[in-house]
């Protein structure tokens, strides 16, 4: 009975022996994945896998398919599965003009890329470096200024060390007050922001405003009071527009092409004018 008992329960497996028989399995499993993934990697280092076609999307105005190509072609390195999509949108942005870059995989050996370009709303001069240009969003990006000499660009003249959103700031102080100057027969040519936050505005007439210091409220006050009582003076001066200091508290003091003179309003001292040139 017991001999019977003995061979309906065969005794178990020792335990480092049933670890030695998963180890060998986990190792002959790894190796499989091993060579399976080496496969995949030489497979996909194939030369039908190189990238054998650039197609290029948006709207570009400043570059075309042959530029791009020509100088980004070169600096791609790795195939459908090995390029780097991150440097490869790196290589595209730092194309001249390019602004943005969205790069994707097309099967099996083809980048698709949209491209956004820079749109230039502005030159931007500062005395440390050489002139550069504003984008519409207020950036400043490096370019070829003679792509946009024959474009009527105004100019943001800088402080000597501008912080890294001046541009942004003063591009939008140009958008408030580039209306509220259309009365005076002129457009903004220079809006200039000294290093003591002081504002001026030279327009394309040649008329000269001092704005002085101030947010784009304050500063958009004292335009609109000087553009609203301004054709009194005219009636009585009509000579063009040369000089205007607005930093009056409740007046200014104004020079006319031969004429100097002041405007005062009711109660208050009238400023002293600029002497006559």
């Amino acid at each position: 009975m017991q001999a019977a008992a003995a061979l309906n329960h065969p005794r178990e497996m020792p335990q480092d022996i049933r670890w030695m028989n998963a180890a060998a399995a986990a190792l002959a499993a790894a190796l499989v994945v091993l060579l399976v993934a080496a496969g995949l990697i030489k497979w996909s280092r194939q030369a039908y896998f190189d990238i054998r076609r650039i197609s290029v999307e948006g709207d570009l105005q400043r570059n075309n398919l042959a530029t791009v190509r020509a100088n980004v072609l070169p600096h791609l390195k790795g195939g459908f599965f090995t390029i780097d999509l991150a440097r490869a949108r790196d290589t595209f942005e730092a194309l001249p003009w390019v602004r943005h870059a969205v790069v994707r995989r097309i099967w099996p050996n083809e980048l698709r890329v949209t491209l956004e370009e820079h749109r230039p709303a502005a030159y931007w001069h500062h005395a440390d470096r050489e002139d550069e240009l504003v984008n519409t969003y207020g950036e400043v990006f490096d370019a070829n200024i003679g792509d946009v000499e024959d474009e009527p660009l105004p100019t943001l003249a800088a402080p000597a060390n501008p912080t890294p959103d001046e541009a942004r700031v003063m591009l939008d102080m140009l958008h408030r007050l580039q209306p509220l100057v259309q009365p005076l027969q002129g457009d903004i040519d220079t809006l200039q922001l000294t290093d003591r936050g002081s504002w001026s505005v030279e327009l394309d007439n040649d008329a000269n405003l001092e704005l002085g210091r101030g947010n784009a409220e304050e500063l958009q006050a004292r335009i609109e009071r000087f553009v609203r009582t301004l054709p009194v003076l005219h009636r009585q001066y009509p000579a063009p527009l040369v000089y205007a200091d607005l930093r009056y508290p409740e007046g200014y003091a104004v020079r006319l092409r031969g004429v100097s003179t002041s405007q005062e309003t009711k109660g208050s001292k009238p400023p002293v004018a600029p002497k006559k040139p």
